[in-house]
This record gives C-alpha cells, structure tokens and sequence, in this order.
C-alpha cells in the first residue's frame, strides 16, 4: 500500500506534468501564433493573442512584417508602432525616444552632445532659441535669440516635445542640418533657410556675475537646464560669488525648460532646511514628497531673488513654487510656463525609451500649476503658471538693456541682509 508521503508526491508530478504540457502549448502558441494565430485552437488563440492587449500589436506587427508588399524594416516598423501608441495618448508631454534619440537625451544629462550651440525651450511652431553660445556651429552659421527653429532637414518640429525636435537638430559631429527658421525682422516675420555644422558641445549650464546695485553687490546665476550636478554647480557659483563680496542674490531661471526631479530638489534644498520642496502623485505612484536634502543648505538665509518668464518651466516651477511657498524668495519676472505634471523616462530593450507622463506635482502649499483638467487629473494642458511677486518683462528691442534682470537687481538690494 503506497505510503501518504508517496501519493502526495504522485499527485505533485502529476501537478507539474499538467503544468509543463500546459505551458508548453502556451509557449509554443506564442511562437506559432505570432506567424498563424488561425491555426491554433480557439481557447488558446484567445488567451496567446489577446484582442485587447499586447497580443494584438505583435500580431499585427507579425502579419505587417510578413505580408506586406516590401520589406518595412523592422526597427522602422518597431519605432513608427511604439511612436503611434504614445502620440495615442495626445499628450503633448510625452513622446517615443528612438535608440538614436534616446543617446542624445542620455548625452544632454551629461551636458555634452554633437550639436549646434543652443539653448531652446518649446514653442508651438517648433523651438525657441533662447542663447546661442559663443564660438558655436549656430554662432557662425547666423542664428540669434529669438529664432524660432521649425523645421530641421525635411522634419517639420510643429507641436513637437523639445527632446523630441532637438534630436532632429543635434547629430553626428562632421554632419551639417538645415534649418528653417522663423525669425522678426520689425513689424514683421520672415522665413529663412540656414544651414548649420554639427561639432562637439559642451554646455556650461551655469553663468554668474557679480552686479553692483544701489551700492550693494549682487550675484547673478543662470541656469540653464536641470541637468546632472545642476543644484551643485548653482552651490559652487554662488560659494564664488561671496567670497567676491555678493550681498544679495539673483537666481535665473528664465528660459530653463525643466530637467530632472533630483536635481530640482538638490537646488531648493541650498536654501530650504527641512521640510518639503515638492510632492509627486501618480496613478501608479501614490504620493510621492521629495523634501529638502540634509546637509546641504549652504545658504538658509542669504537674500535671494528667483528670476522667471514664460518659458520657466518643469523643474524651474518645482524650484520657484517652493521657495515663494515658504517665503524664502522674491519672485520676479511674468508668469512661469504653467507645467503641472512630470515624465517618466523607461528604457526599453530595444535601444529607446518611453518619455511619459507618470503623474502631477503639487508645490509645498498644495497647489498644481496646470490648467483645471489637468489639476482634476483628467489632462496634461499647461495652465496660468506661478504668477511673480514682482512684475517685469524683457524688452526684445533693446538688445543691449535687460529690463527684466534691472527690476530683479533692485529687488535684491531692497532686501534686507
């Protein structure tokens, strides 16, 4: 008579055989079923192919692959289908990286990348140029601040992310791009073809000077983007600047369209001790507060001014919206960009990367810069921004006055030491 230890231990095998036949149709009809799902059984096609989910786009991206006229190339076929779905989303935030786009994007964090030498942020025709460096491709090729950049070889970069239109003009050092570019002359707009050369950039993300104001010595730092060691780049800047003597502070984030969540949390928690700089909150997250870093705040108390404009946005927000917040900073300058949701960046096996929207962010006292659906969770449009404490506005027209940077110096020398 078989023991119970040897039943159970039959009944286990006979579990796993079950089991593994089982397993092997499912796998098998996988593969079978990429190629032919009509030829497999109908319960096992229902649950290999699945209508409704991933099933269905490899099913699709099989037959496409094997039935079509010519050969559609599967990389091509790969980035057009993925590319598809998140443009499915409408969502002007998010976008497909493909393996080439997503290397610029890893070169960009790193502030280095082949390209042409300037700082843009999204416009909706394509790219605004907001800097153009010294001794760059975009320098001699003729390009100015203020350009609008729509069109990069035979791409449009209309309604485009930033990441995703920059990769068209960023390329392989040695390579050349023309650039179709919108640009005011007086009263009116004219439409220009400029080519640019492509070399080796190295981004200094960082500009400081020291200004005298009423007397009082100022530090003024740009940032540019929130990129890698951006918050420890704006600590050492400003560590120089007073040793120089600066008094009062001005932090520029004109023109930054954003960058990394960490890096925004590293720049607030230079002036901010304890407490929180932002909250994140996600469908697939909760809520997520990122505080403010011990041991870094280098400067609780030093007067400081945030300089900001329409295209400040993202992490910039992030950085304003808690230092007016908790009243640690005067801000000056128009209203912010008005982004109330963050990005996720997924990369995938294939080389690329999803971009996505992954959630909103709310600032210390609760609020969510987007505009109403977006704060009801129901969109991604941008809304009215952080409204400033101080009004200011560059005049484009006098090229050699700043307006917006006069008013912010002499809200810093105002501020008491």
């Amino acid at each position: 008579m078989p023991s119970a230890f040897s039943r159970i231990l039959r009944v286990a095998l006979a579990v796993v055989g079950v089991l593994v036949v089982v397993g092997g149709i499912f796998t098998a009809g996988a593969a079978v079923g990429s190629r032919d799902p009509q030829a497999l059984p109908g319960f096992i096609r229902d649950r290999v192919i699945d209508e409704q989910g991933p099933g269905a786009v490899n099913e699709a991206l099989g037959l496409i692959r094997d039935d079509y006229y010519k050969d559609p190339g599967k990389q091509a076929l790969v980035d057009d289908a993925i590319d598809g779905m998140v443009k499915g989303l409408d969502d002007r935030f998010s976008s497909y990286l493909n393996p080439k786009a997503y290397a610029q994007f890893q070169q960009q964090q790193d502030n280095s990348f082949d390209g042409i030498g300037v700082v843009v942020s999204q416009d909706d025709r394509g790219l605004l140029i907001s800097k153009v460096y010294a001794g760059s491709p975009a320098k001699a090729a003729g390009l100015r601040i203020g350009d609008i950049i729509t069109r990069a070889g035979r791409t449009s970069l209309k309604g485009l992310t930033s990441e995703r239109a920059s990769s068209f003009v960023r390329g392989k050092a040695g390579t050349s791009v023309e650039l179709q570019i919108a640009r005011k002359v007086g009263s009116k707009e004219r439409t220009l073809t400029i080519t640019s050369q492509r070399k080796p950039v190295k981004i200094p993300i960082v500009d400081s000077a020291l200004r005298t104001e009423d007397g009082v010595k100022v530090g003024v730092v740009r940032l540019a983007q929130f990129t890698n060691d951006a918050g420890l780049q704006v600590g050492e800047a400003f560590q120089k600047l007073e040793k120089r003597g600066a008094k009062r502070f001005v932090l520029d984030l004109r023109s930054n369209p954003g960058g990394l969540v960490n890096e925004a949390q590293n720049l607030a928690s230079l002036f901010l001790k304890g407490g929180n700089i932002v909250t994140l909150k996600g469908r697939t997250i909760g809520d997520v507060p990122y505080p403010a870093v011990d041991g870094v705040t280098v400067f609780p108390k030093v007067p400081l001014v945030v300089l900001v404009d329409r295209g400040s946005a993202s992490a910039s927000e992030i950085v304003t919206g808690a230092l007016q917040d908790r009243g640690r900073a005067t801000v000056v300058g128009t209203r912010t960009f008005g982004k109330g949701v963050f990005q996720r960046v997924e990369p995938l096996s294939s080389g690329g990367a999803l971009d996505i929207t992954a959630g909103q962010f709310f600032t210390p006292k609760g609020r969510n810069l987007g505009d109403k659906k977006t704060q009801s969770g129901n969109g991604t449009a941008p809304g009215k921004g952080l409204a400033p404490d101080v009004q200011a506005k560059d005049d484009p027209k006098t090229t050699d006055v700043d307006e917006a940077l006069q008013t912010a110096l002499r809200e810093a020398a105002k501020l008491e030491g």
